[in-house]
């Protein structure tokens, strides 16, 4: 295992890994924090046996071979649950790494659990045990110690095998392009833009008053630069509670705002108040066509519960059927609103997913299909003309 600290070093590294199909590559951040996520390791292997551990705390080192690499369409990037990864490398850089293949995500489609875990798979497939003793470690403290360097390595060097055996087990059961369509919504920059105006959506609130939520909307849009700005985390500027107080109840001077709860002592009065009462301002001088748009879910209809539980029967069934996840195959959001409408734009109604349960769960609605009991086992009977076959 090399432990690299320099530029040069890092270079002649990705050289050697980009001659390689694939390579697998894990990382170790801390965020407790900070807003943006502290790079404080990466860890690179390949099929030849090379393993190695970046630094990116060193002085002496530049990413900027690592970024070639990760944008390289010729060399798969294998990480297992990839999405903060990829989140680090993309507000590092700018760039998406391309191609990927998520281990959690094909061990998913293979039938390995709902969340198909690192240990789980390095358990079932690479048959070996992970040493737990450094799960919680700071990273970013130095020196390491040999036992957090051999932790680390351990991710990506299980993972080789983890993933030669799950792509074989994908392209033996014909469900590569199953991956493949995950893949495209994991790499897409739209799923890591971090948008200040976008920022209150995560906020939950029952209220439907149009105002409060454009109040919301743009002091939420206000914390968001700051906390981006000063690089620390959305609370420690001020708190999702105190943010819907100021929603619910505008304030007008900062008289007014030193009474909402939730605010440390002297917020009202400085640079941070100000900032607050002219995102209130903006957002209450907003014509009213111009106020955010409340999506909510249209109710259901009255009744559907017993076939929202059959479709519950149906997702259990090919999940089982086909070993897939049930909830990579749909949520039980989707089957509600599958069974309030035929056409429901849902992930379960599109793709290898309808081909699999979407097709049979709107058959099942509308009478073309019937459950029934085959001893142990739950079956799908046809029906036609109002009779089951036999």
């Amino acid at each position: 295992m090399q432990l690299v600290k320099d530029t040069s070093a890092l270079a002649a590294l990705c050289a050697r890994l980009s001659q390689n199909d694939y390579i697998t590559i894990d990382t170790e951040f801390m965020r407790e924090t900070t807003y943006w996520s502290r790079l404080c390791l990466v860890q690179l292997a390949a099929p030849d046996g090379e393993a190695a551990i970046v630094d990116p705390l060193s002085d002496e080192l530049s990413l900027e071979p690592l970024d070639e690499l990760l944008a390289d369409p010729d060399t798969l990037k294998v990480f297992h649950a990839a999405r903060q990864d990829i989140e680090i490398f993309y507000h590092r850089a700018g760039n998406v790494p391309t191609p990927v293949f998520d281990t959690q995500i094909a061990g998913m489609v293979c039938g390995f659990g709902e969340s198909a875990g690192y240990e789980t798979l390095v358990r079932k497939i690479a048959k070996e045990k992970i040493d737990k003793s450094s799960r919680f470690t700071d990273w970013s403290r130095r020196p390491l110690t040999k036992r957090q360097l051999n932790y680390a390595i351990a991710d990506v060097t299980h993972l080789r095998v983890i993933y030669e055996k799950l792509d074989k087990r994908l392209r033996k059961n014909g469900r590569a392009a199953w991956l493949n369509e995950e893949m495209a919504v994991l790499t897409s920059p739209n799923s890591y833009a971090l948008r200040p105006q976008d920022a209150w959506r995560r906020i939950k609130t029952r209220s439907t008053n149009q105002r409060l939520h454009a109040v919301l909307r743009e002091v939420a849009a206000w914390r968001e630069r700051e906390a981006q700005s000063r690089n620390v985390p959305r609370n420690r500027v001020v708190r999702d509670e105190a943010l819907l107080e100021i929603a619910a109840h505008p304030p007008k001077s900062a008289t007014e705002l030193s009474r909402i709860r939730g605010l440390h002592r002297g917020f009202a009065e400085g640079r941070l108040g100000d900032g607050v009462l002219d995102a209130v301002g903006s957002a209450m001088a907003l014509a009213d066509d111009d106020l955010p748009v409340i999506d909510r879910p249209e109710p259901l209809p009255s009744g559907i519960g017993p076939l929202v539980e059959l479709f519950k029967v149906l997702l259990r069934m090919k999940s089982e059927e086909h070993h897939v996840a049930q909830k990579l195959i749909g949520q039980v959001a989707d089957l509600e609103r599958i069974a309030a409408d035929d056409n429901a734009d849902v992930a379960a109604l599109h793709g290898w997913r309808r081909e699999i349960f979407g097709e049979d769960a709107l058959a099942l609605k509308n009478g073309r299909l019937a459950l029934a009991a085959d001893g142990r086992k739950v079956t799908l009977v046809p029906i036609n003309n109002g009779q089951a076959e036999a």
